[in-house]
């Protein structure tokens, strides 16, 4: 109880506290329908993109590592 007394206590925390409930209240009336098909269809295909991309760079780490394993053995 002591704590609770000593945050609300402040005028800053008492503006910051109201400002947050206002700010709750008035975004719950905002909801629009928004089509989402065009947003995951764009990070699927990012998914795809970095996947490629993270597969050609190990590809490069493990052949350099080979590659230096290899000479080491000459």
């Amino acid at each position: 109880m002591n704590k609770a007394k000593r945050f609300f206590g402040s005028v800053k925390n008492q503006a910051a506290v109201a400002g947050a409930a206002a700010l709750g209240l008035a975004s719950t009336g905002a909801h629009a329908a928004i089509s989402t098909t065009e947003v995951t269809t764009a990070l699927t295909e990012a998914g795809a993109a970095a996947a490629v991309v993270g597969a050609a760079v190990l590809v490069v780490i493990v052949g350099i590592k080979a590659f230096k394993y290899i000479r080491a053995a000459m």
